[in-house]
């Protein structure tokens, strides 16, 4: 994980604690779900730019530029997927 760019150790090891090893997991499960998984269970609390950051490691763009161009569309898919959990809970 920590071989995407943009993604070091401790964020491959915070993304760990929620039993996202491979950059396949976090394709498959997406950054923002990631994301949220992260707020939930990992011992450091994520932050957005954490978020920027996972979009730009699967993207292969740097998080500044996502966070530029992205960031309504992001925080509205992380708004959307908090309000689904919370009609589940």
């Amino acid at each position: 994980m920590a071989a995407l760019p943009g993604l070091g150790p401790k964020s491959a090891q915070w993304l760990a604690q929620v039993g996202i090893i491979t950059e396949q997991q976090l394709r498959k499960l997406g950054p923002v779900r990631a994301f949220l998984l992260l707020e939930r269970g990992c011992s450091v609390k994520p932050s957005l730019n954490f978020l920027y950051a996972m979009v730009g490691a699967l993207e292969e763009r740097h998080w500044q530029d996502v966070a530029l161009h992205d960031k309504a569309r992001l925080l509205m898919e992380l708004e959307s997927y908090r309000e689904m959990d919370q009609f589940f809970e």
